[in-house]
C-alpha cells in the first residue's frame, strides 16, 4: 500500500483555525476541514485523498460569497500537502455548481468614462476566476472532479476540461448557455474541452449550448466512471483509496505531469485569451442585457411559486 503519511495524531484530535469559515480537525491520520453554515467550501482530507466540497447548497453552489477565493486558497494548500496524491473537487447538496450567481448581476458598476475604463474594470472583476482556473491547470496532485449533481454554466465548463479524472453521479447532468447569455466559453474552456473530447464536439457543445446526462457525458468520452447517486462521495473515496493500495502515488503524479506538460502552455494562453474576450463581451453590453432578462425571468418564477403557497 502506498502512503506518504507522517501524521501521528491518532490519540489527540488537533484543530486549527487559520481560516475564518473553516475548521480543521486531524485525528487518526485523517484531516477533516469543515466550513461554517453557508460558507464557501468544505475540505475532507483522508490521509492520501483530499476532497474539496462546494458548500453553498441553498444557492445551488453558485459562485457567490467566498466560494472562489476559498477554493483558490485550498488548492494552494493542497498543492504542497506532503501526504496526499489526489485532490477531489465535489459539491455539497443536490447541485455540483450552478455557475455565476446571476442575482447579483444587476449590481455591477455602470458609471464608466469610456470603454477602456470599462474593460479594465471587468478584467479586474474576472481576475479571481482566472486565478482559480490557473490553479487547476498548475495543480501538481491528481485532480479528480467528482460531479455529485447538476452543473450549469461555469459549473459545467471550468472544471470538466481541467481535471485529470472525471467521475459523475448517475443523476448528474450539465448545461451550458454561453451564447444564450451573450457570453463566450469562459476561462479557456474552448481549448480545454477540445483537448478532452475533440474540436467538433467541443464546438457543438460550447457554441450551441445544451444539456447532457451522466450517461451522455460518459459516451462522449468526458466522464471516466459513473457511480450511484446514493452514497456518491463515499463510493468515490473508497474507489480512489482502493486504487492506491497496490499503486505508487508518486508514479501517478509523475504520469499526470508528463501528460499535462505539453498542454500547459496552450491552456494558459487559452485562459488569457478567454479572459480578454469575455471582458470585451461585457464592454459590448449584450451580456448585461441578457442576464438582466434572465434575472427578471427567475424573479417572476419565484413570485409565481410564492403565489401558489
Amino acid at each position: 500500500m502506498t502512503s506518504t503519511s507522517t501524521l501521528e495524531t491518532s490519540d489527540v484530535p488537533m484543530t486549527t483555525s487559520k481560516y475564518d469559515d473553516i475548521v480543521v480537525d486531524i485525528k487518526d491520520g485523517i484531516g477533516t476541514i469543515k466550513v461554517h453554515y453557508l460558507a464557501a467550501i468544505a475540505l475532507l482530507a483522508y490521509n492520501i485523498l483530499i476532497s474539496v466540497k462546494f458548500n453553498r447548497p441553498k444557492a445551488l453552489n453558485s459562485f457567490g460569497g467566498t466560494l472562489v477565493l476559498d477554493t483558490i486558497a485550498a488548492l494552494r494548500e493542497l498543492n504542497d500537502h506532503p501526504d496526499t496524491i489526489f485532490t477531489v473537487i465535489t459539491g455539497e447538496g443536490r447541485f455540483f455548481c450552478a455557475g455565476a450567481d446571476v442575482t447579483n448581476s444587476g449590481k455591477r458598476r455602470k458609471d464608466f468614462k469610456n470603454d477602456g475604463e470599462k474593460k479594465a474594470w471587468f478584467l479586474s472583476e474576472l481576475a479571481t476566476g482566472v486565478e482559480l482556473v490557473r490553479s487547476l491547470i498548475d495543480h501538481k496532485k491528481v485532480l479528480v472532479l467528482a460531479m455529485n449533481g447538476p452543473g450549469v454554466g461555469a459549473g459545467a465548463s471550468w472544471f470538466q476540461g481541467t481535471s485529470d479524472i472525471f467521475y459523475a453521479a448517475q443523476d448528474a447532468w450539465m448545461q451550458v448557455t454561453f451564447s444564450q447569455l451573450g457570453l463566450i466559453p469562459e476561462m479557456g474552456a474552448a481549448v480545454n474541452w477540445a483537448h478532452q473530447i475533440g474540436v467538433h464536439r467541443a464546438n457543438d457543445w460550447l457554441m450551441f449550448g445544451g444539456k447532457a446526462t451522466a450517461d451522455e457525458m460518459h459516451k462522449m468520452g468526458l466522464v471516466n466512471r459513473i457511480f450511484p447517486t446514493e452514497g456518491f462521495h463515499s463510493k468515490v473515496q473508497d474507489y480512489l483509496s482502493e486504487m492506491l493500495k497496490e499503486r505508487s502515488g508518486k508514479s501517478m503524479m509523475e504520469m499526470k505531469r508528463l501528460q499535462n506538460q505539453s498542454l500547459r502552455d496552450q491552456r494558459i494562453l487559452a485562459l488569457f485569451e478567454a479572459w480578454q474576450a469575455l471582458a470585451e463581451r461585457f464592454v459590448d453590453g449584450e451580456p448585461a442585457e441578457r442576464m438582466l432578462a434572465k434575472m427578471n425571468e427567475l424573479a417572476a418564477k419565484r413570485e409565481a411559486k410564492s403565489a401558489k403557497l
